[in-house]
């Protein structure tokens, strides 16, 4: 059994499967709102980290008054060589503490359900391995990265060439989410809708059918994520 340290910073962004995941394990979860309680601990005690999303700027410290801990914290787990996973936010933030860079997407936002292609470095990546080449994923941000030095890039998309990478053998950021479920697509749309150009309506009405798509990879990956954990 393991410790492990979410930091969650807005109410929609949860967890979700990645909790379930951890749960299945048999993990005990610590969830940190950063939102609500400021700067998150350092993870003494903790076995893993984990950093969600959130429609703030990694780039900035403005409205985002935790960011500096919350890069040491990924900078304290990457030197421990913890399993840790960025996504969305997390997966920016983690690019910054590994050494890379965060700026706006010339492209402009990638909000809604599209398809990711893997890389050849995914056939032996121990999260990625084996799930098909492409995979419908739910986006949701306007900023993107640079790659950390060193770092394995595992997926892109048409609009956005990383969107998914490694830092070493054991921490991953995923610019996509795949921990969402019905639930967790209904608490995006709610919150921001006014980022879409129909009120989120499509993609409400794509989210069954890419869900069942997806949920059995998902599963998979957070499921050997939770593995890495012991």
């Amino acid at each position: 059994m393991a410790r492990v340290l979410i930091v969650q910073h807005v109410e929609p962004e949860g967890p979700a499967r990645i909790a379930e995941a951890l749960a299945r394990a048999g993990h005990v979860v610590a969830v940190h709102r950063s939102d609500l309680d400021g700067d998150p601990p350092v993870p003494d005690g903790h076995d893993g980290v984990v950093v969600m999303g959130g429609p703030m700027s990694a780039a900035s410290d403005d409205a985002f008054p935790t960011r500096p801990a919350e890069l040491e914290l990924l900078r304290t787990a990457l030197g421990r060589g913890l399993p840790t996973l960025g996504v969305c936010l997390g997966a920016q933030l983690l690019a910054l503490a590994a050494g890379g860079e965060v700026h706006r997407g010339d492209a402009g936002p990638e909000i809604g359900w599209g398809p990711i292609t893997l890389h050849e470095e995914t056939a032996h990546d121990p999260l990625l391995r084996g799930r098909p080449p492409t995979l419908e994923v739910l986006h949701w941000h306007g900023d993107t990265f640079t790659l950390p030095p060193g770092a394995a890039l595992l997926a892109s998309s048409g609009r956005y060439p990383h969107q998914a990478f490694r830092v070493g053998e054991r921490a991953w950021g995923l610019q996509f989410h795949l921990e969402v479920d019905a639930a967790a697509v209904e608490r995006f749309v709610d919150a921001f809708a006014h980022e879409t150009p129909d009120g989120g309506a499509a993609i409400l009405a794509a989210t069954p059918a890419a869900l069942d798509a997806l949920t059995p990879h998902a599963d998979v990956v957070l499921d050997r994520f939770a593995a890495l954990l012991g």
